[in-house]
């Protein structure tokens, strides 16, 4: 039973441990598609340069199909993101 509950464990923090990996690799492809969508190369993005992004960036297009995020969804997604309320990410 103690042989059992090691070996679970260890699958649960390996787990733990690959989806962190993961987090931080989405995070990076994210922060290259967002300098490519920032139009203007201020370092933030606006919600029309995220919609803009939206409709011309196709590996964002993937992303956001794979997140299952429309357009709807992308408000709501920005105004989150957006903690300050400055209308910039």
């Amino acid at each position: 039973v103690d042989v059992f509950a090691q070996s679970r464990d260890k699958d649960v923090y390996a787990r733990a441990t690959e989806m962190e990996e993961e987090e931080r690799d989405q995070k990076a492809v994210l922060g290259k598609i967002f300098k490519r969508i920032d139009s203007d190369g201020g370092g933030t993005l606006s919600y029309a340069e995220l919609v803009q992004g939206a409709c011309q960036e196709p590996e964002f297009q993937h992303w956001l199909r794979v997140m299952d995020i429309d357009a709807r969804d992308l408000e709501q997604l920005f105004l989150i993101v957006d903690e300050k309320g400055n209308g910039e990410i």
